[in-house]
């Protein structure tokens, strides 16, 4: 049913070029009774549209989808009075609405009828979550080839962080998803990392053996923490030098775990914070705007004929740049 048809107020701003398309919602009305009378607008609709969380349907109401009488109302604590119409326009929610194609261009390094290899760019999310319903990776991906709608994930089997970039594995079947993701657990994909941090550390290799978990104190964080989960980062320092307010370094890091944001945890609780990781500790810094991060080398197994693969991707040219400013000569 068409805007033009329901008679739908609009909401302040909007025109009708915003207005959803024909199956893009569902109308639905109800008349308040006698037991509903002086109830709150937000938990009477749940009777009415139980499959919707009590939230989402005051999100709806906020948004302007739902009328009392005719009159949009924007107030989930609205007290309703018995024998008055409600109507509510049943939105999709953005999850549902998250794994749909997308065509984007991706920068493919190796693709094979069984699995892809990309090289992800800073800025790219790879999984739709809340605040990122759409333009991710996974969205490429369904766009990309049709096995990926009937796959876990699409085929992603590990993620990069939103502003890290570099090699991603991703299985365009069931078997190589699974294959992957058993060789992952087995500790048998190489995973190599480049960074730039702050300070330069007392030791040219050392290893960084310690749980993480989720940070007790903030919900975004991780932690080092006795609870979490075992993670194994080794680090070899490449290069120091002075930048503006002390000296930072490139250091390469191998990992043997992949746990949420597992290197910037472990050279935080060092004491070396990424450049610009601001949830670490990180300062911007040599022209670095976001975490000075990149997935360089990527080596397993072919999940199909057990061949060894192994990519390498250069840095973008921000972290280039980066290091070069450190470091003239060094090769990254």
């Amino acid at each position: 049913m068409s805007r033009a048809t329901l008679d739908w107020p609009a909401a302040p701003g909007e025109d009708d070029a915003a207005a959803p398309d024909d199956d893009a919602f569902e109308l639905r009305e109800g008349q308040v009774d006698a037991a509903g009378h002086g109830e709150r607008l937000d938990r009477w609709l749940v009777a009415l549209a139980p499959e919707f969380s009590r939230s989402y349907l005051q999100q709806l109401i906020e948004a302007g989808e739902v009328c009392v009488d005719a009159a949009a109302q924007r107030t989930p604590a609205k007290r309703l009075s018995a024998g008055q119409r409600v109507a509510v326009r049943l939105v999709p929610t953005p999850q549902s609405r998250a794994f749909r194609a997308e065509p984007m261009a991706l920068a493919v390094v190796h693709e094979d009828e069984h699995l892809l290899v990309i090289d992800k760019p800073a800025g790219l999310v790879v999984h739709p979550a809340a605040g990122h319903w759409s333009g991710t990776l996974l969205n490429g991906l369904l766009a990309h080839h049709a096995g990926a709608a009937s796959l876990p994930r699409a085929g992603i089997v590990h993620r990069l962080d939103k502003d890290t970039s570099g090699l991603m594995a991703v299985g365009k079947t069931l078997a190589a998803v699974t294959a992957l993701v058993r060789a992952i657990a087995a500790r048998e994909v190489h995973r190599e990392y480049l960074a730039i941090v702050h300070g330069e550390p007392r030791e040219a290799a050392f290893t960084v053996d310690a749980p993480i978990g989720r940070d007790p104190a903030s919900r975004v964080r991780m932690a080092v923490v006795a609870s979490g989960k075992s993670a194994r980062t080794d680090v070899q320092c490449l290069a120091s030098g002075a930048i503006e307010g002390g000296r930072a370094s490139v250091v390469r890091c191998t990992l043997h775990t992949g746990r949420t944001h597992q290197i910037r945890v472990h050279l935080a609780s060092r004491g070396h914070p990424l450049v610009a990781d601001a949830l670490y500790g990180g300062a911007p810094a040599l022209g670095m705007s976001r975490q000075a991060l990149h997935a360089r080398r990527l080596a397993f197994e072919h999940p199909h004929d057990a061949r060894a693969l192994r990519f390498e991707a250069l840095p973008p040219a921000d972290l280039r740049s980066a290091c070069h400013a450190i470091s003239p000569m060094l090769d990254v």
